[in-house]
């Protein structure tokens, strides 16, 4: 990992232990185990650095999500066995810091138009993941059900951090909203 990775997870590290409003350049260039110099080097403001960490988190989750979706995609499932895999995923993923760090920046981009770019491409990555879930499930009409499919996981995963949940239940959600789109 080079220096401005480090950064970066040291940054969502921070806002998921703090929130936003705890994130100091200090805290930040502690964590990241660099100098104050060197954090503003390479970020000459905190939105630069926030929305840098939001891609980021979001680019290594998708590349994770992928090589899921990759290693069944040749297995030919069904629909329910799809939605029972993305239960199990779901459930096996795990919550930490990076996680909740993300979310809080989800939250920031609804106050921070600087966010919002980035926040609008971090979920055109899920959408796309998602479409191409769909596409290989053979779903109708895939393209109208990314949306609905990425924020009932979202919703899903935001309860799951809020209240401690497992997971459970997203194969049977998914599959009540794939089945209504028929």
């Amino acid at each position: 990992m080079n220096t401005r990775e480090t950064i970066l997870h040291a940054a969502l590290k921070v806002v998921g232990e703090q929130g936003v409003g705890g994130l100091t350049n200090r805290r930040i260039a502690r964590q990241a185990e660099v100098s104050l110099g060197t954090l503003t080097y390479h970020f000459p403001s905190q939105t630069a650095l926030l929305r840098e960490a939001m891609l980021l988190f979001v680019e290594e989750e998708t590349t994770k999500l992928t090589g899921f979706v990759d290693a069944y995609r040749e297995q030919g499932l069904s629909v329910e066995q799809a939605a029972s895999v993305v239960e199990q995923v779901i459930s096996q993923l795990p919550f930490g810091t990076d996680e909740l760090g993300a979310h809080e920046l989800y939250l920031q981009a609804a106050r921070d138009p600087g966010l919002q770019d980035a926040a609008a491409r971090c979920f055109a990555a899920y959408d796309e993941l998602a479409l191409v879930i769909l596409k290989t499930l053979g779903v109708p009409s895939p393209e109208r059900l990314t949306g609905p499919v990425v924020a009932l996981i979202a919703g899903l995963q935001l309860r799951r951090l809020a209240t401690g949940d497992d997971g459970v239940g997203v194969a049977q959600s998914l599959m009540m909203l794939v089945r209504g789109a028929s």
